[in-house]
């Protein structure tokens, strides 16, 4: 299956626009689900709902936070990354800087910005965190928690080539059309799973960070 979910008008992502929605819209309450081991968060697929339920069932389902760290361009974009092709999670996939939540963290948002730091050198003196988007269930037994973030321009990075092989912006007009938002679907466990997908140039945006790109989509845009 590889079409898009909607054929409505693509959305005039500006930056003022997006950053009033989402300050009206987002907020810090952590929800119970990320730590409540009996609640399993959703993804908004049945099938990969279906996975977690049976991961959930084989090991904890660990907590974890990333940064949608939104770039203040007067065309914003979003800034992703492409794992390192060694790792044992997700090796090479686009992702938004983010990882496990960790023990000395004093909150998920601390999480998602030390992780920044950490894998792109991504200083949170130009980061602004606006609030949290809807937790998020991977059928690989993560429960994510991002954090939408303006990010002033002007930053550096420094890869941590250990984590990430690089790091790149792709306009948040384009993530934001739901005429890009492609469904495709693959085996998983003798189960058909249906992941969003968001191709953009040589880059294959899909599964957890296409899914989470969907939510926020819905979350800022649709409700």
């Amino acid at each position: 299956m590889n079409k898009p979910i909607l054929k409505s008008d693509p959305v005039a992502a500006g930056a003022a626009d997006f950053f009033a929605r989402s300050r009206a819209k987002l907020g810090f309450d952590v929800p119970l689900g990320l730590y409540d081991p009996n609640i399993i968060p959703a993804s908004g697929d049945p099938g990969t709902d279906k996975m977690l339920e049976i991961v959930a069932r084989e090991q904890p389902v660990r907590p974890a936070a990333v940064l949608i760290a939104v770039v203040d361009h007067p065309e914003p974009t979003i800034l992703l990354t492409q794992r390192s092709a060694h790792l044992n999670d997700h090796a090479g996939q686009i992702a938004f800087p983010g990882g496990k939540i960790d023990a000395t963290d004093a909150s998920p948002l601390d999480a998602a910005l030390r992780e920044a730091e950490e894998e792109v050198g991504l200083s949170r003196d130009f980061v602004e965190p606006i609030g949290y988007l809807d937790l998020y269930g991977t059928a690989f037994g993560f429960r994510i928690l991002p954090t939408v973030a303006r990010v002033r321009p002007g930053f550096e990075l420094t890869i941590n080539h250990s984590e990430v092989d690089d790091a790149f912006e792709v306009p948040l007009s384009f993530l934001m059309n739901p005429v890009n938002h492609q469904v495709h679907s693959k085996e998983f466990r003798g189960m058909e799973r249906f992941y969003y997908a968001m191709p953009f140039a040589e880059r294959y945006i899909w599964g957890a960070t296409a899914g989470m790109l969907r939510v926020l989509y819905e979350r800022i845009y649709s409700s």
